[in-house]
């Protein structure tokens, strides 16, 4: 009797410390999304702060005004200019690389050029080992590697940096099956996170 009444206090403490863990495992995903849209919300917000002084009203002038520039780039009159200057701002000493490099990098998540949007398996380092990546060029001819070479960024787990890998194609293999989002997931999170099961099923159907 004495044993079973000693042993309950450590097991109410297990208890409540599994009940504090799944607490956490709930509640931090949601806070840290939370602070990271109000982290982004009030950045924006705050750029038009010194002038407007309605909160939020800053952050929805911006974002109708990138709207708007989206918008009027689709014209013929406004796209032909808005090339002139891309064209303008590629050719001028000492923003060309801020500008080309700011550029590229947006362009390689949105718009009709991403390049993360192929999601493959390569074996780097031998035979039997495989890391998760992404074809970003498939034309390696203008650094005379020839036809039979491809180039490779592999994300880093946990961090915003990679590594790009110049690779033979034979060493490369396209993930059919997988969304290049959830490939990226996967690869980001060291490969702890869930796959949607059930989106993997719809793209075996299509293919």
């Amino acid at each position: 009797m004495s044993k079973a009444i000693k042993a309950h206090p450590k097991s109410t403490a297990k208890q409540i410390l599994r009940f504090f863990v799944q607490g956490l495992i709930i509640l931090a995903p949601i806070g840290i999304t939370a602070y990271v849209l109000y982290w982004l919300f009030d950045l924006v917000d705050g750029i038009l702060r010194p002038y407007v002084n309605i909160p939020g009203l800053g952050f929805v002038i911006i974002i109708l005004f990138v709207i708007l520039v989206g918008w009027v780039s689709s014209t013929f009159l406004m796209g032909s200019f808005i090339s002139f200057f891309d064209q303008f701002m590629e050719r001028t000493p000492g923003i060309k690389f801020i500008y080309t490099s700011t550029k590229d990098f947006f362009e390689a998540f949105a718009g009709d050029k991403r390049k993360f949007n192929i999601a493959v398996m390569a074996s780097v380092f031998s035979e039997d080992v495989w890391i998760i990546g992404f074809l970003t060029d498939e034309e390696m001819q203008k650094f005379d590697m020839g036809a039979d070479k491809v180039a490779v960024y592999v994300p880093q787990a946990y961090n915003f940096a990679g590594q790009l890998y110049i690779l033979p194609r034979d060493k490369v293999k396209k993930i059919e099956h997988i969304s290049s989002g959830e490939a990226m997931k996967y690869a980001v999170t060291g490969g702890v996170v869930d796959l949607d099961a059930e989106r993997i099923e719809e793209l075996k159907k299509e293919k």
